[in-house]
């Protein structure tokens, strides 16, 4: 494994005041997701659960476009949140919401045409039998960014409903009306990063953004700080191949903690959550270091 305990050497530039957060548009978001996946399977192990996730994507993307129009947050809740330097979007409130009961059902029902191993056929069918007690459970735990070991599978498709309809929501807020929460956390609706990327698109070119696990909101963070505790001490870098890989490993000594970072700057195309799944190799490193994963992906629990 490759490891620099210097800075992160690349030079810092783009615009003087780079944008607080950059919201989704949930339709693109999920279409580009699923052609990552479906790159990503062509050359990996990995592939038969990279192609699943390709097409789950493909049903996120048709989820965007088809479901009734969500209700944003209200105006006072908004500026309620703001004046409180807290994020809009209840997460606490969602797992009660029918909205997003009705987007679990919707996805249940598209997923079944899929094409998916078998523990996962069985896992949707157990979210299907479920009452409603039992998705709102999986959904809870989603919106609190945990899955329990035992029960990996089921969350996947809570994880997939939560992801659509949270998209949803954050795309529509103001995003001149966020505010920073703290660091590593959404300032749409306070959740945790899957993980940070240095910035290739005009005008914010390496700047780095976190991006949201679950509502995929990206907010700006300083290049070199902890995402877990905030430290901008004892960070170092480590990647599975050389020093100029694309995606690495941020680590701190400070609270034992690590969050991959993606350079888009040199690899436009990845993905936030696609190629943290692609990069599971890095996982399997880090597993032998003293440092404890710190980027929340429901679809990598379990690796």
């Amino acid at each position: 494994m490759a490891e620099t305990l210097q800075p992160d050497p690349s030079v810092i530039g783009g615009v003087p005041e780079a944008p607080l957060a950059l919201l989704p548009d949930p339709l693109r978001l999920f279409q580009a997701r699923k052609r990552r996946f479906a790159f990503l399977a062509e050359t990996s192990e990995l592939a038969p659960y990279l192609g699943f996730l390709a097409e789950l994507s493909a049903l996120q993307a048709r989820l965007a476009a088809t479901l009734p129009p969500v209700q944003p947050p209200a105006p006072e809740r908004v500026r309620a949140a703001a004046a409180g330097g807290m994020p809009p979007i209840d997460r606490a409130a969602l797992a009660a919401d029918p909205a997003l009961a009705a987007t679990l059902t919707a996805l249940c029902e598209g997923a079944a045409a899929l094409d998916m191993p078998e523990p996962a056929r069985l896992a949707l069918s157990a979210v299907e039998a479920g009452g409603e007690a039992d998705r709102r459970w999986l959904l809870g735990n989603i919106l609190a960014d945990v899955v329990p070991e035992d029960s990996v599978a089921p969350h996947l498709f809570a994880a997939a409903a939560v992801q659509v309809h949270l998209a949803r929501l954050a795309a529509t807020l103001d995003a001149g009306k966020l505010v920073p929460v703290r660091v590593g956390v959404c300032p749409a609706c306070g959740g945790r990063p899957v993980t940070s990327s240095v910035m290739s698109a005009p005008g914010i070119e390496n700047v780095r953004y976190a991006t949201c696990a679950c509502c995929a909101t990206q907010w700006n963070e300083v290049r070199v700080k902890c995402l877990a505790c905030g430290s901008t001490k004892g960070i170092s870098y480590r990647s599975a191949g050389t020093h100029d890989a694309t995606v690495k490993a941020e680590a701190c000594r400070e609270c034992s903690s690590w969050v991959k970072i993606f350079y888009q700057v040199r690899n436009p195309s990845l993905d936030p959550v696609a190629d943290d799944v692609g990069s599971l190799g890095l996982d399997m490193l880090m597993k032998d270091t003293e440092f404890r994963r710190a980027g929340f992906n429901p679809f990598l629990v379990g690796y």
